[in-house]
């Protein structure tokens, strides 16, 4: 009895003790982040009453971007914080964070009452009722009354649009006489619907309740860190391995993709090749209750945040995970993997050929400007693309499409290896540091990969280091740019390992903080940060009318120019690229695929533009038949479309001859762009480039 209450005081203390560790460590976090922010941003800002007052707005924003939780009284409540935050950031405290979070749990938990009370009663859908909300002006309500109707309304709103959609099922089932599909009646559906919709609500703010002190601090200082810029941001420990993976492509686990679902670990499919894959027990559709390492004592994983429940599953090449899975006939299996190093082929740089009028073209896809930053002999786009190019020349190509769409950035370097393929010698970019003059990054190679005809396609998500490039040949006369207005991101970011710089114990994981501390610039001194790129012919797009990109961070950079480099267009096709481009501009104007496009961007920025929602059923059930009589009308029209012949190169079919499995996956792979408009297009830019 004496050594079980000995035990006890020893556990508090050490419980204590940890908890002081805790709050020393986060004490020091905030203040290594204000020195670092300070003293090295490219362009730092005062902390100061400003910065504060800023702050207070931003987290409240994080926290409830509708303003629906929180009242107005609560945030009157906290004004005593609005000019103390910097005060609080120097000094590592963080008074107003939990009192802030406190609050709004309260707030979670109200809210999820209302749910459960009101989608436990009967919805009416007769009366010319409205849900009003807009975004952009939202105010926070000034009392609970008001707040419980407008969650009444939005509840409301959700189990209508379930609702109408049953209903169109089972009309439509009826004028097909479907026997398949029972029919039921309205009130069955009406109660149906607010099942599915508390369900939802139930997952909702399940995930809500699962963000924990560290992921809320996290968010707290990605406020303080994103004031500075919108990609400067501070990364826990876990987060800086995951972005190291995204940049990398490859990571030591087991190669399954996983979901959270109903509270379950759900395997969404498996990587081909992968630890999991040559194994062949896991499946997609199990689910994984329990996690062990090697002959330790399984964790359960159930109801546990994802991310939590990849960390366990994740670790060192060679070492052993068992998964206990629940099969689909609901058998339960241990599964045990050993752990290798997975390569995620489809973050690769990928080509292929497209056959057009009986002349070969070929098509390079770019995902992101990936680097493996642990490993200086590792993977590398730079090297990918000259692969790909080498495999493409060697089938006799008349030219390349190379597809920056989507392509968010990466390594500046690659950039720069990439653009020396194209050009002969020359600056690729200027880059300019905080203090002092811009340095020009420059292809130093006098050879040239492909001097062929050359287009770049790019969209809205074409960022950063894919803007560089295009920029680069746009000014070289050196390629036609085709698609949307790029993004607009001109900034350079370092990494800052925040251990290395401030942690006193080994035990100290503080995470990275990810800074601006440069811009980059286009040869001819103008910038990309805000701008963007402007292709040369500018394709219509469904969200073309909206706003997006940097310049809808308000803390984002302002644009500039300095002086240009010193640079050479040795191969000038600027005659070439203005003829194509007027060529594709009077197809792209007589295209009706692209006529539908345009007229649904504009039918889109007008519903982006709508405050009023309705509640009955009739008024919501004709604007969804007119939404389906636009989409019925795309859709006929991409039937129509003519599919491009798109096969692997040689070298490709030969590398996945005799594997079944990856000639599969390859065979998809050139499928899914072969209807791809955007692409025919491009490729009848080469044509005329010819």
């Amino acid at each position: 009895m004496k050594r079980f209450l000995l035990i006890i005081p020893t556990l508090i203390a050490l419980s204590l003790a940890f908890c002081f560790k805790e709050e020393q460590n986060e004490t020091k976090l905030s203040q290594a982040l204000v020195e670092i922010l300070e003293n090295y941003h490219y362009e730092p800002k005062a902390i100061n009453d400003e910065f504060s007052a800023q702050l207070f707005d931003l987290y409240i924003d994080r926290l409830d971007n509708d303003k629906r939780f929180f009242l107005q009284a609560d945030i009157d409540s906290l004004a005593v914080y609005r000019l103390l935050l910097d005060d609080q950031a120097k000094s590592g405290s963080y008074d107003f964070f939990e009192k802030v979070n406190l609050m709004h749990k309260r707030r979670v938990n109200k809210v999820d009452n209302w749910s459960k009370r009101y989608l436990n009663q009967v919805f009416h859908f007769e009366g010319n009722d409205y849900l009003d909300f807009n975004e952009d002006s939202a105010q926070f309500l000034n009392n609970e009354q008001e707040q419980a109707l407008y969650w009444e309304k939005a509840l409301k709103q959700q189990v209508l649009e379930k609702l109408a959609r049953k209903l169109d099922i089972q009309d439509k089932a009826k004028d097909r006489k479907d026997t398949i599909i029972k029919i039921k009646s309205y009130d069955s559906l009406e109660a149906e619907s607010r099942r599915e919709v508390l369900k939802s609500q139930n997952d909702w703010f399940s995930r809500i309740r699962k963000f924990d002190r560290g992921d809320l601090l996290s968010m707290y200082l990605n406020c303080v860190t994103e004031m500075f810029d919108p990609h400067t941001n501070y990364f826990p420990p876990a987060d800086k391995e995951n972005f190291d993976i995204r940049m990398s492509g490859k990571l030591e686990g087991i190669g399954a993709q996983l979901q959270e679902k109903d509270g379950y670990l759900k395997v969404a499919s498996i990587v081909p090749g992968s630890p999991s894959y040559k194994q062949g027990q896991l499946k997609a559709g199990d689910i994984i209750l329990k996690v062990a390492q090697g002959d330790a004592e399984a964790v359960d994983v159930t109801n546990m945040k994802i991310d939590d429940a990849i960390k366990l599953i994740r670790g060192k090449k060679g070492t052993v995970v068992k998964l206990t899975v629940k099969k689909l006939d609901e058998s339960i299996v241990i599964i045990p993997i050993v752990r290798d190093v997975v390569v995620m082929e489809d973050s690769y740089a990928k080509s292929a050929i497209i056959i057009q009028d009986k002349q070969k073209y070929g098509y390079i896809n770019l995902p992101s400007f990936y680097v493996d930053m642990n490993d200086r002999n590792g993977r590398s786009c730079a090297k990918d693309i000259a692969v790909e190019i080498e495999k493409l020349k060697k089938d006799k190509v008349k030219g390349i499409v190379l597809d920056l769409r989507n392509n968010g950035g990466g390594s500046l370097g690659d950039v720069v290896e990439i653009g020396g393929m194209f050009i002969d010698k020359g600056p690729i970019s200027l880059v300019k540091p905080r203090d002092g003059e811009p340095e020009v990054l420059d292809d130093r190679k006098p050879s040239v990969l492909w001097n062929g005809p050359l287009t770049i396609m790019v969209n809205e998500n074409s960022a950063s280091a894919s803007e560089i490039l295009a920029a680069a040949m746009q000014d070289y006369k050196r390629a036609v740019i085709i698609g949307s207005p790029t993004f607009g991101k001109g900034t350079v970011q370092r990494f800052v390992d925040l251990d290395d710089a401030f942690a006193v114990n080994e035990s100290d994981h503080l995470g990275s903080l990810k800074i601006t501390i440069q811009k980059f610039y286009r040869i001819n001194g103008t910038t990309t940060q805000l701008q963007g790129v402007t292709p040369d012919v500018i394709m219509p797009d469904r969200y073309r009318y909206l706003e997006y990109g940097e310049k809808e961070n308000q803390f984002a950079l302002k644009a500039d120019r300095i002086p240009s480099a010193q640079y050479n267009i040795t191969n000038d096709c600027s005659k070439a690229i203005s003829k194509a481009a007027q060529n594709s501009s009077k197809r792209i104007a007589q295209n009706p695929m692209f006529n539908e496009i345009e007229r649904m961007a504009l039918k889109i920025k007008q519903q982006n533009q709508k405050f009023r929602f309705t509640l009955q059923l009739s008024a919501y059930q004709q604007e969804m038949k007119q939404i389906e009589q636009d989409n019925k009308r795309y859709d006929e029209l991409i039937k129509s479309v003519k599919a491009m012949s798109v096969v692997s190169t040689s070298t490709d079919d030969a590398q996945v001859k005799g594997d079944a499995n990856k000639s599969k996956i390859k065979i998809d792979w050139n499928k899914s762009f072969e209807k791809d408009i955007y692409l025919q297009e491009a490729v009848k830019v080469l044509q005329d480039l010819n």
